[in-house]
């Protein structure tokens, strides 16, 4: 198998617990995934399948939008409702002006500081394995890019906001600074990622849906994943001569990377300019024979 599965993941349960029931209908083909999702959360995730699983960094890069409420006047070390939640005692009730505000202040590139609650490793362990023990976790803020962050609803103590960001956000992350820019915390209630890059919610297909016989009709084309690239039809001879390490020539592509097909539509390869319309592979997809 060689393809991409557009998981709508069901609030509840672990990613991992996801992708373990993909890779089960897929009879022990390798898998991979674009992007985890709390438990809390739901939507969009990304399983690569087989050969596909090389092109799971490309996925990853794409920008990712969400569905998101938060409840203001409260706080959780979690940052949402999973964990000890708070109530803060006299919070002030900041207006959907100053919400707005706020907003368009962390739209753009920022530095954000990621959850203790998190899968980023410290010296070799999970921060959030650390902070189950009880040892004090540091992370360092990151740079990250909030291309869109609305204010959809509001009445308070309940906000949801639409948020397009690239990857390496933390959503709940990205509530608790809004909250924290007009003087109060919040904590995450409902996640939906409603899309990575043009892959959407809408599209996706459920874990309950699936099955051995069906996994396959659920199976989207590697295509999907290059759609950014140029495109060529490799010859014969050229897919040959790539499966084995050597460069082609391309005399109408000067692009930096290209997506090569076979005769039949299928990828091949990716390519990386050599010199000036000459590639070579980056990425074979046709065993060399």
């Amino acid at each position: 198998m060689f393809g991409i599965v557009n998981l709508n993941k069901p609030s509840g349960i672990t990613s991992r617990k996801a992708i373990n029931r993909i890779q089960y209908l897929v009879r022990g083909a390798k898998t991979g995934h674009a992007g985890t999702l709390d438990p809390l959360a739901e939507g969009v995730l990304i399983v690569t399948v087989g050969p596909a699983t090389r092109l799971t960094n490309r996925i990853q890069n794409w920008p990712k939008s969400y569905d998101a409420s938060f409840r203001l006047g409260q706080s959780s070390d979690t940052e949402d409702i999973d964990g000890q939640v708070v109530e803060i005692i006299d919070a002030p009730i900041p207006t959907r002006s100053e919400l707005e505000s706020a907003a368009t202040r962390l739209t753009g590139q920022i530095m954000q500081q990621p959850p203790v609650y998190s899968a980023l490793k410290v010296k070799g362990k999970r921060a959030y394995q650390l902070a189950r023990e009880g040892k004090q976790v540091q992370l360092e803020p990151r740079p990250i890019t909030i291309h869109e962050l609305r204010v959809e609803r509001y009445q308070y103590p309940d906000i949801e906001l639409k948020v397009t960001c690239s990857s390496g956000t933390y959503v709940r992350s990205l509530g608790r600074d809004l909250a924290r820019a007009v003087g109060t915390e919040a904590v995450m209630t409902a996640l939906v990622r409603t899309a990575i890059g043009h892959l959407h919610v809408a599209d996706a297909v459920c874990l309950d849906n699936l099955d051995r016989d069906t996994i396959k009709d659920h199976l989207l084309p590697p295509l999907e994943a290059v759609r950014d690239l140029p495109l060529i039809e490799l010859t014969g001879d050229q897919i040959k001569r790539l499966a084995h390490g050597g460069d082609i020539d391309c005399p109408q592509q000067n692009a930096p990377e290209l997506a090569a097909l076979t005769p039949g539509g299928e990828l091949a390869a990716l390519l990386t300019i050599r010199r000036a319309h000459v590639y070579g592979p980056r990425r074979n997809f046709v065993a060399a024979s």
